[in-house]
């Protein structure tokens, strides 16, 4: 039997299990921006699974993370940077929104989005 197939098969599992419970600014986000290509004609999963971190968002043709942040204690904030630096080391650019930003000015984080993307197409030289 091989432990690695079934971890990973674990691992998906629970990762497809946070995309059920998501929160209301990673679903608002998802379904008015970045589900079905409407960001730019680009590709993103909700719910990705990076080594041991579960991404909120990714585009995987521009390395993009999209994190979607809530309140965090100083434990979860020094957490998270060291996660946001592993991600970076692995390539990722990590583009992080706070939640209240989603829910409250989606129209702004649409443009911090769209501009990331922008950014990312021109030092990859990609053309949409």
């Amino acid at each position: 039997m091989d432990l690695n197939f079934n971890a990973n098969r674990d691992k998906n599992l629970f990762a497809h299990e946070l995309h059920a419970d998501g929160t209301a600014a990673e679903s608002l986000l998802w379904y008015h921006v970045l589900k079905a290509k409407k960001m730019g004609g680009y590709q993103f999963h909700r719910r990705y699974l990076i080594n041991d971190s579960t991404v909120d968002f990714i585009c995987l043709k521009l390395s993009l993370i999209i994190e979607i942040t809530g309140d965090l204690s100083r434990e979860q904030l020094l957490a998270k940077h060291k996660r946001d630096e592993d991600l970076q080391q692995l390539g990722y650019f990590i583009l992080n929104i706070a939640d209240s930003e989603v829910v409250n000015d989606l129209e702004n984080v649409k443009v911090e989005i769209r501009d990331a993307i922008e950014l990312l197409r021109e030092n990859l030289n990609l053309r949409h």
